[in-house]
């Protein structure tokens, strides 16, 4: 089944989770909840609420405190996205102004930080094991800001590696792909040993899909995925098509390529000739067979599975995540 077919599968589920997320948001405060509800008018793949709901199903059925956890994730996920958009000084998202844009940085730090106790607030309410999800969201936000953080520092120094670069994405994406999953499968009351790895399946999975979104920075239109292209190089970030395109040259010439990248800022001429680098050394191929790595990795984890639809359901997510064009 492909992932529209799992997305109008699970589609009433999601609505319930859409319907929390709506309800925990609402404030009396006009300013916060007219805004709230602009930016849940453009909800983007809600993929971590389609994964705990997936996730769940596989490791025993659907409960209340899925839903819940489900909505947290989705919560916590868009609140990052808010911080990130003043940290990055983007102006769109989705296809519309971000809310650093429509009203200013400080309105959207203050909204982030709104969401993040919303976040916090949903665990809470649990009926089950609320104190054990809250730990690992809390885990996860400790992740989330590490890997920015690093990046940043990685960014001004030019001398990103392979394994700085796979600390990074763990941070910024992988860990809450993580966290969706160990949490839906807690919900489930499934045993440890399906958690854990549901939990590495959604890790490496996460990994995927960030690897995946980097290859856009270099090789997509802007219009067929909706944001800008070169954002990473304009940021200075050394990502995984970079990091292979690396690989294949001298340390000379390495060297060389990486003192551009830091320059990327003062001469902005300096992205097309990194860019073709990247193109000559078939940098995104190679990272898209890493890519296809981290997906395997993610499938094996799910051998400890029995055969059953919704095991097939969350290969077909594996697969989407590489396949997909936004």
């Amino acid at each position: 089944m492909d992932i529209k077919g799992i997305k109008e599968l699970y589609g009433p589920q999601e609505a319930r989770v859409e319907a929390l997320i709506q309800a925990t948001l609402s404030s009396d405060i006009a300013l916060l909840d007219q805004t709230n509800r602009q930016l849940r008018a453009h909800p983007g793949k809600m993929l971590r609420p389609l994964l705990a709901l997936v996730v769940a199903s596989a490791c025993g059925g659907i409960t209340e405190d899925t839903i819940r956890f489900a909505a947290a994730a989705e919560l916590l996920h868009n609140s990052t996205l808010l911080h990130d958009d003043v940290v990055d000084g983007a102006t769109e998202r989705r296809g519309v102004p971000t809310v650093a844009k429509l009203l200013n940085s400080s309105a959207a730090v203050l909204l982030g930080d709104y969401w993040l106790t919303r976040t916090l607030k949903v665990v809470l309410s649990a009926d089950h094991d609320a104190d054990r999800v809250l730990r690992i969201f809390s885990s996860t936000l400790g992740h989330l800001a590490e890997g920015e953080l690093l990046q940043m520092q990685k960014a001004a120094e030019g001398d990103t590696t392979q394994e700085d670069y796979l600390r990074i994405i763990y941070g910024k994406t992988a860990s809450l792909f993580e966290a969706t999953a160990l949490s839906a499968a807690i919900s489930a009351g499934a045993p440890e040993e399906r958690v854990q790895a549901v939990g590495k399946y959604a890790r490496n999975l996460g990994t995927a899909f960030q690897i995946k979104d980097d290859i856009f920075d270099y090789a997509a239109p802007a219009e067929e995925i909706g944001k800008p292209v070169g954002i990473d190089l304009k940021e200075q970030k050394i990502t995984q098509p970079l990091l292979c395109a690396l690989e294949k040259v001298s340390p000379e010439e390495a060297s060389a390529v990486r003192s551009r990248v830091t320059r990327v800022v003062d001469e902005p001429s300096l992205a097309d000739e990194i860019r073709a680098f990247v193109c000559a050394h078939a940098g995104v191929e190679d990272a898209s067979a890493k890519m296809e790595e981290m997906v395997e990795e993610a499938l094996s984890a799910l051998d400890t599975l029995e055969d059953s639809a919704e095991k097939s359901y969350l290969v077909s997510l594996a697969h989407y995540v590489t396949g997909r064009s936004v």
